[in-house]
């Protein structure tokens, strides 16, 4: 079963290793950029794990602006498409919205085809091409989403389940 938690500092080298996994060699994250990321203010991370053992985890930050942004979402290659991801961009959302964010924002790289199909799933829009973004070779694609408040949600999604 699916359980999502906050991150504790004895998860970091298991998922500096599950990132390493996840991305080639020059956008993974090295583990002073992972330490970073996780550490910088305002920045919450989430694991999802089903019976201790980890499936994936998501770093994002809301900055006072009002502008969350996801900084990476890393799933277990085996558990791709299995709903993981999803559970992990929910909950980002939601803690997004409770600390007053208005939209969200997310980079990827124009070749990451899997990401992106996730990402319009989830009502991401491309907002623009991040030249030479990644490895200053590979072009990325910043993307955003409004979110609504909680209630407003909840009403819309009321409202959109209705028969």
């Amino acid at each position: 079963m699916l359980t999502l938690r906050d991150f504790r500092p004895e998860d970091f080298e298991t998922l500096w290793h599950l990132d390493q996994r996840c991305f080639v060699e020059g956008i993974s994250y090295s583990r002073a950029e992972l330490r970073y990321y996780i550490e910088r203010k305002g920045t919450f991370t989430i694991l999802a794990e089903d019976q201790k053992k980890l499936l994936g985890f998501l770093i994002a930050n809301h900055e006072r602006s009002g502008v969350g942004h996801v900084i990476t979402i890393d799933v277990d290659p085996t558990r791709q498409r299995k709903g993981t991801g999803t559970a992990l961009m929910e909950a980002a959302e939601e803690r997004l919205r409770r600390a007053g964010c208005k939209s969200v924002l997310l980079e990827t790289a124009v070749n990451n085809l899997s990401a992106l199909a996730f990402y319009k799933r989830h009502g991401y829009s491309v907002l623009k091409t991040l030249p030479r973004y990644y490895m200053n070779s590979l072009d990325g694609l910043l993307m955003g989403k409004k979110i609504a408040s909680g209630v407003a949600s909840v009403r819309q999604h009321t409202r959109d389940s209705a028969p």
